[in-house]
């Protein structure tokens, strides 16, 4: 899947002159935890965040005019630069970015012109979505041999059970480089048939932990 897929194209933005309490105003109305901040362009200049709008907010301890700090130009306080991405970056790389960059959004830009933005909830959701753990099914883990036609030769075989396939996730095996666990996620609450034809073909099943011959 590809970022334009599940990106939020209506995005709350602030000039580079707004203040500290237009962005308080803004976040609270809108129920926002992110603003990028951009120029007349369109362009992405700067970013707030809930957590700068907690760390300039005036203390109620603070003897400081507080009419002072709240007139604090976005320009002062905003993150800069600001890390990007692109329409057609796949969800798995911006989930990579998100994850080493330590970042809570990822404002998405086209022809340096901001078309939308996602954030780390919005690509939870999604991974979430694509591992078919929202739909009704049973869990399969099997560990192959890590060689070409694995995945083809397991899926046959569930396929011969009538079970439909949500997902497939492939992973190598921890303990020892020449496997891999192929994870499906079947559309079948009892997957025992499916669980006996691997067996009998010679797969190990690692999920469900099921005796090989049950009484």
């Amino acid at each position: 899947m590809i970022i334009e897929d599940m990106m939020v194209r209506d995005v709350h933005t602030l000039a580079p002159d707004a203040t500290l309490n237009e962005a308080i105003e803004l976040m609270s109305n809108k129920k926002v935890r992110h603003l990028p901040v951009t120029d007349v362009t369109g362009k992405v200049v700067g970013i707030i965040t809930d957590r700068d709008i907690k760390e300039f907010s005036p203390s109620p301890f603070q003897k400081t005019d507080n009419n002072e700090l709240y007139n604090t130009k976005l320009l002062d306080i905003m993150t800069t630069p600001v890390i990007t991405g692109h329409p057609l970056d796949f969800v798995e790389e911006v989930a990579v970015t998100f994850m080493e960059e330590k970042i809570g959004c990822l404002p998405i830009v086209s022809e340096d012109k901001l078309v939308g933005m996602i954030t780390e909830t919005d690509i939870f959701h999604t991974l979430v979505q694509l591992t078919g753990a929202t739909q009704p099914g049973s869990q399969i883990e099997v560990k192959v041999p890590n060689k070409q036609g694995m995945l083809y030769e397991v899926a046959g075989i569930i396929r011969k059970n009538h079970s439909n396939i949500h997902s497939v996730l492939v992973y190598p095996d921890r303990h020892d480089e020449q496997y891999k666990v192929l994870v499906f996620r079947v559309q079948t609450m009892n997957p025992m048939s499916v669980i006996e034809d691997l067996r009998e073909e010679g797969h190990e099943v690692l999920w469900p932990s099921l005796p090989s011959n049950p009484l």
